[in-house]
């Protein structure tokens, strides 16, 4: 059987390093050490001034909207994971859905304008699939109309944009480090700003909001994430180049395989950036092609996803929305297997099955 994903893991002695520490300390949460350094090594790595660590990539999304203090309507996509939308309707806010871009899947800023009322206080765009968004167009659009701006970078661990991380753009951008990221702590995420002050501000509200033993700054929960996550964090930042390098690799095997020979396209690369090939994402020319390749491959025990899938505006607590762009692409959308223990034989394997399904099926 061939999974979707498949959660990287680090030699077993070097995770049991960390938690031999812990087991030492016995201090298993509330910022412990590990956590700590944990945040300093990762603002090496991606080059940050500003990281902290949190639960989980949904909770960042919720703590960026708190600590700018959103009400009213906040644009948004279409097309991203349930907790983009979620966590707007979570924080009493009101989700506007703008169709996406054919060509890259992101937000298209050139329909955002004609969604902005004099009740829209933000615009929340998905990277999608690590891919960043048209940044430059949304950042006029967000000072034009006084707007703050919070990006969903939850698949952009490695990514960059004219030379810095993708995370370094708008009033805060969220991450996940969730165990089917290319870089993971099995639960975790983070939120990134380039303000010091809303940093300080979330840090607060990660601890229930206090700032002493018995004093409370504002109205907080409980975002902080324990030493053990952080310990596989730790074990598995070394390994990040080489999961970046190889999944660059397994993705070109796979554009060698597939494209040109089936009616099939990838999404388009925004310019400027360096990409992380974060998921392998195929768009067929229909959905009936699709269904019959998602089919093909799951009968031979390979598994395949359609993320995503389908249009958020079909959630049951938000609005109906037409975003014709949206659901046309989302029914042709699918992600092929792509971890880092997926070998070059497998990968073969695959994509002549989908070559056979679509040439000859």
């Amino acid at each position: 059987m061939i999974n979707v994903t498949e959660p990287f893991l680090p030699k077993r002695e070097e995770y049991e390093k960390y938690i031999d520490q812990i087991w030492s300390r016995k201090w298993l949460t509330n910022n412990g050490p590990l956590v700590n350094e944990l945040e300093l090594q990762l603002k090496d790595y991606l080059q940050l001034d500003h990281l902290l660590y949190l639960t989980n990539g949904t909770i960042a999304i919720q703590l960026a909207i708190k600590v700018l203090e959103l009400q009213g309507e906040i644009i948004t996509t279409p097309f991203s994971f349930v907790a983009t939308t979620s966590s707007i309707v979570w924080e009493h806010c009101k989700p506007v859905f703008v169709d996406i871009d054919e060509e890259t899947l992101n937000l298209d800023p050139r329909k955002i304008e004609g969604a902005i009322t004099e009740k829209t206080t933000a615009i929340l765009a998905t990277h999608v699939y690590g891919n960043p968004c048209d940044i430059d167009a949304i950042a006029k659009i967000a000072a034009r109309h006084k707007l703050k701006v919070i990006y969903d970078a939850a698949h952009c661990f490695g990514t960059k944009y004219k030379g810095k991380s993708v995370l370094t753009y708008g009033d805060v951008s969220t991450i996940s480090f969730h165990a089917t990221k290319l870089y993971h702590t099995t639960e975790g995420g983070a939120v990134v700003t380039p303000s010091a002050e809303l940093l300080k501000k979330m840090s607060l509200l990660r601890n229930f909001g206090f700032n002493g033993p018995y004093t409370f700054a504002s109205v907080g929960i409980n975002g902080k994430n324990s030493e053990f996550h952080a310990a596989m964090g730790l074990a598995n930042l070394p390994y990040a180049n080489d999961i970046l390098r190889k999944r660059r690799e397994d993705s070109l095997q796979y554009d060698d395989m597939l494209l040109g020979k089936i009616p099939v396209r990838r999404p388009k690369i925004t310019d400027g950036s360096v990409y992380n090939y974060s998921y392998y994402t195929l768009v067929f020319e229909t959905e009936e092609q699709l269904l019959k390749v998602h089919k093909s491959l799951e009968v031979n025990g390979i598994f395949t996803r359609r993320y995503f899938y389908p249009s958020l505006t079909t959630l049951p607590y938000v609005k109906a929305s037409e975003v014709l762009v949206t659901v046309d692409v989302a029914a042709r959308v699918l992600c092929l297997p792509l971890y880092y223990s997926l070998n070059k034989a497998e990968i073969d394997m695959i994509s002549r099955y989908i070559l056979r399904t679509l040439k000859y099926g």
